[in-house]
């Protein structure tokens, strides 16, 4: 298997961007993102990962806390 797409820092700051945006709505709904929630978005940016990367963490990160 090949090495992951890393976002460019265009798409990374752009991906950001749309997270704080986001991130503002959740708090105008009384819903805001916790502190490790914010904390694993800081992480997708940090590393660049790609979408399908991010998405791939969730459902297995989802699928082991749904298993326990």
């Amino acid at each position: 298997m090949g090495v992951p797409k890393r976002l460019t820092p265009d798409e990374v700051e752009a991906s950001r961007l749309r997270r704080l945006e986001g991130m503002r709505l959740q708090e105008i709904e009384g819903n805001p993102l916790s502190a490790d929630q914010i904390e694993m978005f800081e992480m997708f940016e940090c590393e660049a990962w790609s979408h399908e990367q991010c998405r791939a963490y969730l459902l297995a990160k989802t699928t082991a806390v749904a298993a326990e």
